[in-house]
């Protein structure tokens, strides 16, 4: 054998939209693990009555930012598992856009940027250049 013939075939080009749908889950993932070390640290420095509930508060956070930072990675690796987690993710953003919204003031400004992220990422995931990268190369 030569080394042409031994040579791995090169992966395919990764979509922008897979890109976008990655890059919006990896955001909002690392958006909720620095809340939770926030929490952590808040618990630490702050009075003893409340020390307790806000370090299960951010042990918790941690957690559910490490799914999101792990999805994406797995997008961006082109393992079609981190699909399901990163639109999960993103549709979570949809409810919690409404009751920011439902608070008026500036809150209804920022709940217009989570609205929008959510469906973005839920539209570039969706996206059918992505659905055949991560589903029809396999099958």
């Amino acid at each position: 054998m030569t080394a042409e013939t031994a040579a791995p075939a090169p992966a395919p080009a990764r979509p922008a939209a897979l890109l976008l749908g990655a890059g919006i889950t990896v955001l909002e993932g690392a958006a909720l693990t620095g809340w939770g070390l926030y929490d952590l640290v808040a618990g630490l420095l702050g009075d003893s009555a409340s020390m307790g509930r806000s370090e299960a508060g951010g042990v918790v956070l941690l957690l559910m930012g490490l799914l999101p930072l792990l999805a994406g990675r797995a997008l961006l690796r082109g393992r079609r598992w981190g699909r399901s987690p990163a639109v999960l993710t993103n549709s979570i953003c949809l409810p919690v856009a409404y009751y920011m919204w439902q608070s008026g003031g500036a809150m209804a400004a920022v709940a217009v940027a989570v609205a929008v992220l959510g469906l973005t990422g839920i539209l570039a995931l969706l996206n059918p250049k992505v659905t055949g990268l991560l589903y029809d190369a396999r099958a």
